[in-house]
């Protein structure tokens, strides 16, 4: 299969590549070290290096830069102090490496001299059995990515967005990869991008069902207006996933449009496909929210319609009860000369016709639909 056929496939699962004495790579950070690099590793014409012992950024450097290939280091979330001496190997800007040690930076795209410097915000979904207004839907995670023409390093922030798996599917395609740092910079591209879309599928069930919830007829134990929580909540993590699509629709605009020396011509147009994807995930996240703006202006809707029938049915009853209540307290008075006071079949007579009256109003509120 040939190397474009495969820019697609790179991301999706595969075999596990081994060691030649057949052990798995362990791209995983380690919990008996302190350290932030995740793995380190040379690639030649695609291949990875192999070393009797694990190489430090230091060797890794030396090796590519003697016998060719480039440096791809992974960390996460490394102090100043841990990626200083990384940035100083490499001649990082110190705008950059701030950004990367400190995260919390939206999607961009930055050129510094001979490197770019590009972030990915990640988004993992949260699987929940009930959905509730305190239920959290999406976590989101950052990838920093420093490109250069021998090296690409990856800093990784949050509990999610690993990239252990997409590093053995690449080094499961040694023709992809032999095309170097930018090959692997479009990989954790499409990566990022087709995360979002299976997240924006989630999501999409999750307004579905608060929407089917939403216009159900008469849900048994729901108060109204119940839902107005549950909708809010889902319109605050649907504002996270924009903040993480709509920032990044620039940088791939870029990474597939302008021609850039560190970025292989042949590598260049396949980002094409990632921006056009990114785009459908924004335009799909856009109507999550214009949708959950209708969902909730019905639900507040239906919750003032039923005030507003609890209110006429309330209302009707005190009519009803105002007659009984006049006619008690006409008679209630203390006065010698009253019409029917002292007659035998007074108190018969007025308490039919209460009743009499009574029914009437409450026949004429029911066919108007107030009963």
């Amino acid at each position: 299969m040939s190397m474009i056929r495969d820019l697609r496939a790179v991301v999706r699962p595969s075999r596990v590549s081994l060691r030649k004495d057949g052990a798995p790579y362990d791209a995983t950070r380690s919990p008996a070290t302190s350290s932030a690099v995740v793995d380190c590793a040379v690639y030649r014409d695609g291949r990875r290096i192999e070393t009797e012992t694990p190489l430090t950024p230091h060797e890794a450097v030396r090796l590519a830069r003697r016998d060719g290939g480039f440096v791809w280091i992974g960390l996460h979330e490394p102090t100043e102090a841990e990626f200083s001496g990384i940035a100083g190997e490499f001649g990082l800007h110190p705008l950059a490496v701030e950004d990367a040690v400190q995260a919390h930076q939206r999607p961009k795209l930055e050129r510094y001299d001979d490197s770019l410097f590009t972030v990915f915000k990640t988004i993992h979904y949260v699987e929940h059995d009930q959905f509730d207004a305190n239920s959290e839907v999406v976590e989101t995670g950052e990838v920093m990515c420093f490109t250069g023409r021998d090296f690409f390093i990856t800093v990784r922030h949050g509990g999610q967005g690993s990239l252990r798996a997409l590093r053995h599917r690449l080094q499961d395609d040694p023709e992809l990869l032999s095309k170097g740092p930018s090959a692997v910079l479009h990989a954790i591209a499409d990566h990022v991008v087709d995360g979002y879309i299976a997240v924006a599928d989630a999501v999409q069930d999750d307004i579905d069902e608060v929407e089917t919830e939403v216009f159900s007829p008469g849900r048994k134990g729901a108060p109204r207006g119940s839902d107005a929580g549950r909708i809010y909540q889902l319109k605050r993590e649907v504002l996270e996933f924009k903040r993480a699509v709509s920032p990044l629709l620039r940088p791939m605009q870029l990474l597939s449009e302008r021609p850039m020396r560190l970025i292989d011509p042949d590598i260049q147009k396949y980002f094409r496909d990632v921006a056009d994807h990114l785009a459908r995930v924004q335009e799909q996240v856009l109507g999550f929210d214009e949708l959950l703006n209708s969902i909730l202006q019905a639900n507040l809707a239906q919750a003032s319609v039923a005030q507003n029938e609890d209110m006429r049915k309330i209302t009707s009853w005190a009519a009803i009860i105002a007659v009984p209540t006049m006619v008690c307290g006409v008679y209630g008075m203390n006065f010698d000369h009253m019409p029917e006071l002292h007659w035998r079949y007074g108190y018969p007579v007025i308490m039919g016709i209460t009743v009499v009256i009574c029914l009437g109003i409450h026949r004429t509120l029911k066919r108007n639909g107030w009963l």
